[in-house]
């Protein structure tokens, strides 16, 4: 998804995951050697050499949905993981912008992370004109 929409990919360690050739296959990453993938030692490194961007918190406890905001270039989109999303820590302790939710059904199990991320993307992506994509020649943003 990211390779598609040009956005970039922010990993913060600690992972749940190896990011090793045939686990990135196996995880549906294999065209990561197209996609710009940065990894963080911690939160407050992505901040450091990101220059602390607009953050987005992603989670079911949010009342704004996601099409809501209005996301600008270099806005990031923060997302917990998907066994239990963004930990209480995490949203006390980062300068977040807003915290948005995906709306669904009530009494559904949350969406898994890549349909989520997808969802936030691609709407981010769609209110900047999908700048840059094959479809239109406009300049635009380089990453979400």
């Amino acid at each position: 998804m990211c390779a598609n929409t040009g956005a970039t990919l922010h990993l913060v360690h600690p992972l749940g995951f190896s990011l090793d050739a045939p686990r990135l296959r196996r995880a549906g990453l294999d065209y990561h050697e197209w996609a710009r993938i940065r990894e963080h030692a911690s939160l407050e490194e992505f901040l450091r050499t990101t220059g602390k961007p607009r953050i987005f918190a992603f989670t079911t406890h949010a009342t704004l949905a996601h099409d809501r905001p209005e996301y600008r270039r270099g806005d990031a989109l923060l997302f917990g993981p998907e066994s239990r999303g963004l930990p209480a820590a995490v949203l006390a302790g980062v300068p977040i912008t807003e915290r948005v939710r995906i709306p669904m059904r009530p009494r559904n199990r949350s969406l898994n992370l890549s349909n989520a991320v997808a969802i936030a993307c691609y709407e981010a992506w769609r209110q900047q004109g999908f700048a840059q994509s094959a479809s239109t020649k406009e300049p635009g943003p380089r990453g979400s």
